[in-house]
């Protein structure tokens, strides 16, 4: 019987349970799984702002990794229903953050510093490791130097910046809603049920359906861009309103990501980047030991496809891992033949050309990333902001129209 557990264990602890094998969250599994997990993160937190501790962070970041593990595949916190499986998700992704920024953080020889605090403050060990555990970009910490942050536009008056930040969470929480209805509408028979479906129409011939998956791509990339601005605004409204914190402390999340001119621009400035250091600590900075600048690239964006892919696999294991990996890493391809261009002809990629280049790439391997999303049942996922859409019928309803134009096009 021993023997037998021992052969068993390390299946068992890696094993992600479907959500019908898993314990519901409640309060016991909140104490239980989920705050031990929070605590020992921000534990590890504290450790890295104090000198001399890097033995004792080595000694709890496998605590920290089981804990965030743990927490992310045996609780279920969709409360029973299929359509809120985004709340799984968003929880694993944050105990992924968890787990390999802890693990930057054992990494680290030096403790790190806070050298930008809010006016009228002083230092605290407890606050600090606070910050540092909910700054994601390292805003006001010495490891942030070469992070870029968008110039602020917004508002400097306290009252009239939460104005603006609910302003801007109400129209992309609207615009976010529209675009996912909208992506629905084009396939409600699979996009609207969890076991999900492709966006390439086998049915249609090799340009309309190309054409339609395009559009869906679009679609869906501002839909992530508006969800993803309308967490942060919300994000800033608690950081603002409740904990009174100082709006300086969030910068925007994003800086006009449409008017990029290249790869370079887009990916490195204006998307968001919100999880760079966790893509860089996870492949950029192992790969750039062996392979120098190319190999840092490469692995960043490696670092970026193991992240999505843990998005497939929370909603569907039966997705090929190779969709997000494969896809990420021809971005990287994409950078690495914009800086070969340059030191080939001495200019950089820009201006229109440039631009008519990033979105024929992003649109090309784009396409594959949106098709894993899709067949792993993402798109099927519900919530507040679908009903926030106070103009509900209008994108159904020209979608409708174009999908049935798109087919009837078609010999």
């Amino acid at each position: 019987m021993p023997r037998s557990f021992v052969e068993k264990l390390p299946t068992n602890i890696l094993r992600v349970p479907p959500v019908s094998e898993r314990l519901p969250f409640n309060t016991s599994t909140f104490l239980a799984c989920v705050l031990p997990a929070c605590l020992s993160y921000y534990v590890a937190a504290i450790l890295v702002t104090l000198p001399g501790t890097r033995v004792y962070r080595m000694a709890l970041w496998p605590l920290v990794a089981l804990l965030a593990f743990r927490s992310s595949v045996y609780i279920d916190f969709t409360g029973g229903d299929p359509q809120r499986t985004y709340v799984n998700l968003d929880v694993a992704l944050v105990m992924f953050c968890f787990a390999f920024r802890a693990l930057e953080w054992t990494l680290l020889k030096n403790p790190l510093k806070r050298h930008l605090r809010p006016a009228g403050s002083s230092p605290s060990i407890f606050v600090d490791a606070l910050d540092l555990s909910t700054n994601l970009r390292g805003f006001g910490w010495n490891w942030s130097l070469n992070v870029h942050f968008p110039l602020d536009t917004r508002p400097t008056s306290r009252v009239w910046f939460i104005g603006y930040v609910l302003l801007s969470a109400w129209y992309h929480g609207v615009l976010c809603g529209a675009s996912h209805l909208a992506v629905q509408a084009f396939s409600p028979e699979t996009f609207t049920v969890p076991s999900g479906g492709t966006i390439f129409d086998p049915t249609l011939p090799p340009l309309i359906r190309y054409v339609r998956s395009s559009i869906i791509t679009v679609i869906q990339a501002v839909s992530i861009y508006a969800v993803m601005q309308f967490m942060y605004d919300v994000a800033t409204l608690i950081g603002v309103v409740v904990f009174w914190q100082d709006p300086a402390q969030w910068p925007p999340a994003f800086d006009n990501p449409w008017k990029a001119d290249s790869l370079r621009d887009f990916w490195g400035r204006r998307w968001h980047q919100l999880f760079r250091r966790t893509f860089v600590v996870l492949g950029g900075w192992p790969l750039r030991t062996a392979f120098g600048r190319a190999g840092y690239i490469l692995g960043s964006f490696l670092g970026s496809g193991i992240f999505h892919n843990v998005v497939v696999v929370m909603l569907n294991q039966n997705v090929e891992w190779w969709c997000m990996l494969f896809s990420f890493e021809m971005m990287a391809v994409g950078i690495i033949l914009e800086e070969m261009f340059t030191r080939v002809t001495g200019r950089e990629v820009g201006g229109w050309l440039g631009r008519a280049w990033m979105m024929a790439w992003l649109l090309l391997w784009g396409s594959i990333i949106i098709d894993g999303f899709a067949r792993a049942g993402m798109l099927a996922s519900t919530n507040v902001l679908d009903t926030a859409c106070p103009v509900r019928g209008i994108p159904e309803y020209y979608v409708t129209i174009l999908d049935r134009w798109l087919r009837e096009c078609a010999p």
